[in-house]
């Protein structure tokens, strides 16, 4: 039989790893899709989205990115909730960060439907699995802002933390900026450097998020 101090340090191995997919998953989002948007023959970074990676050849790459990224963040929201089990954000915290990754899970799943002009040729009908996509979109940037406040509200209790509140202030408030131009700007311009917009938000949640998992990792290493 496992002893109490065995049963104790899988917990704490298997905490640890759910708490490094936070890094991974964000990391791992934004690292494929700058080089997909980089390398992809007809697909202009600056003005598509990039959901619309998700179209065209090699489509099924972005998807996947989406679908994974997706399951390794609602990992660390696990890690998360195993970590603040009490106080304040430690139940909306982690659920939202858990919305936050099924969201991308959702985006992966719900195909985006073809915009301004990409790829080249084809249908801009809106479609059932097009809209449901741009729902789980919207809801992606509204539960990491929601996160972020959240979380800060808890940091900010602790004088020697305050700095990290603060961050994740600016953070929470850059994603709402993001969204809100974004949307602006796609459909006030018709385009415009939306492809810029979004991952400027996706860099600054997905920076956050990857910060958080390596601090709570640090934390916990220097209580084991």
């Amino acid at each position: 039989m496992k002893t109490l101090a065995q049963s104790t340090g899988e917990q704490s191995t298997a905490t640890g790893l759910l708490l490094a997919c936070g890094a991974l998953g964000s990391l791992c989002n934004i690292v494929v899709l700058l080089i997909l948007g980089a390398t992809r023959p007809g697909y202009n970074a600056w003005q598509i989205p990039d959901s619309s990676l998700e179209l065209g050849p090699g489509g099924w790459i972005q998807i996947t990115n989406y679908i994974v990224s997706g399951v390794l963040l609602l990992a660390f929201a696990i890690g998360l909730r195993r970590v603040l089990r009490t106080g304040c954000g430690s139940t909306w915290g982690p659920i939202l960060l858990g919305i936050f990754g099924l969201t991308f899970i959702g985006i992966g799943i719900f195909v985006t439907d073809p915009v301004l002009g990409y790829p080249p040729g084809a249908s801009s009908i809106t479609t059932v699995p097009g809209t449901i996509h741009n729902l789980f979109g919207q809801l992606q940037f509204i539960s990491l802002a929601a996160a972020c406040f959240v979380l800060a509200r808890r940091e900010a209790a602790d004088p020697a933390s305050r700095g990290w509140a603060w961050y994740s202030v600016a953070t929470g408030l850059l994603v709402v900026a993001s969204d809100v131009v974004f949307v602006l700007t796609f459909k006030l311009l018709d385009g415009g450097p939306v492809g810029l917009i979004a991952r400027i938000g996706i860099i600054v949640s997905g920076c956050w998020i990857a910060q958080l998992s390596i601090r709570l990792m640090r934390k916990k290493a220097s209580i084991a």
